[in-house]
């Protein structure tokens, strides 16, 4: 089934060169059906890079799936053009009073200082709340995950000794959980970050369930007991090139960096990536449509989604692996 996006938005095209099914605003209005409603909270520099990326992932679903880009208001982006947000993008304040049966909080490149210090930290601090009352389940990327864990939960970061950044193997420990389910026995995922939450606090605290994890990188995937919120600390999304551009812009800044782990051919940055994540991220994406947005919302988004039946489901599936 489609994505349905706004009629001009630029990777509109390059999702339909890739085949993949996008329907635009006119051409979803004279359907009869009540498509999934995700917002995006996109607070990456690069903008349209994402956008692809996470309509690239949502869109190997069989729902049809409407996308709202959202922005901050208290900081202003120096790597997208003001046109494009404005004309693309909601500001939170003007969404704030609808419902959403998902929504996305991406990366940010700002995991170095304090949460507090970012500049639109309280803003954040306003959405992460709003998504407990008026969205059926929240997926946090990366440093959004960090900052849905330190919110929700309390657990700071940690600064890196070095920057994460490669393919690293991850393994499952809790295969019955729906968002983990199709996953192999080991996958690769991507990560590039300096800061980490410590597997063992979030170990210690039981609203947390940590689904699959990697003896390099530590936890990966991880959720709140409930399924409303989920927390991914890689970057699945990512395409082919998105590493090596990181790499590469490191390099040029004169920045120390080592060559991502586990990417290029025999640790060449001459040769051509192979694409070893993707089918997995589309695991993942899927899932987390299927059993944590679509089983439980409801019908009207102004319903009261079944999060107690769900709540039971997710219960069962953990005593089954216990």
């Amino acid at each position: 089934m489609p994505i349905r996006v706004q009629n001009d938005l630029p990777v509109k095209e390059i999702l339909e060169q890739e085949n993949i099914f996008v329907m635009d605003e006119m051409r979803a209005a004279h359907q009869d059906i009540r498509p999934i409603s995700i917002g995006l909270l996109n607070l990456m520099p690069l903008k349209e890079d994402t956008e692809l990326q996470i309509l690239r992932a949502l869109s190997n679903s069989p729902l049809q799936v409407d996308v709202t880009f959202v922005r901050v208001t208290s900081h202003v982006s120096k790597n997208t053009s003001t046109s494009h947000i404005y004309k693309f993008y909601e500001a939170f304040d003007d969404i704030k009073d609808k419902r959403f049966d998902g929504f996305i909080i991406t990366g940010a490149p700002v995991e170095q200082m304090p949460f507090e210090d970012v500049d639109y930290w309280e803003e954040l601090k306003r959405i992460m709340e709003w998504t407990k009352t008026n969205v059926v389940s929240t997926l946090h990327l990366c440093w959004g995950a960090q900052a849905g864990i330190y919110y929700h939960y309390g657990i700071d970061k940690v600064q890196l000794p070095e920057k994460r950044s490669g393919l690293f193997w991850h393994h499952v420990r809790n295969r019955k959980i729906p968002i983990v389910r199709g996953f192999d026995d080991k996958f690769l995922a991507p990560h590039s970050r300096h800061t980490e939450v410590p597997q063992d606090l979030l170990e210690k605290d039981d609203r947390i369930t940590i689904l699959a994890e990697s003896d390099e990188a530590g936890a990966f995937l991880s959720m709140a007991k409930d399924g409303r919120q989920i927390f991914v600390m890689g970057h699945p999304e990512y395409d082919r090139m998105t590493l090596d551009q990181e790499y590469k812009r490191d390099l040029s800044k004169g920045l120390p960096i080592d060559i991502p782990k586990n990417y290029y051919p025999d640790d060449n940055p001459d040769n051509r990536p192979l694409l070893t994540w993707r089918a997995q991220a589309n695991n993942l994406y899927t899932n987390w449509l299927n059993y944590y947005v679509y089983q439980v919302t409801p019908y009207d988004l102004d319903g009261t989604p079944d999060l107690e039946a769900f709540t039971q489901f997710q219960k069962a599936s953990l005593e089954e692996e216990n």
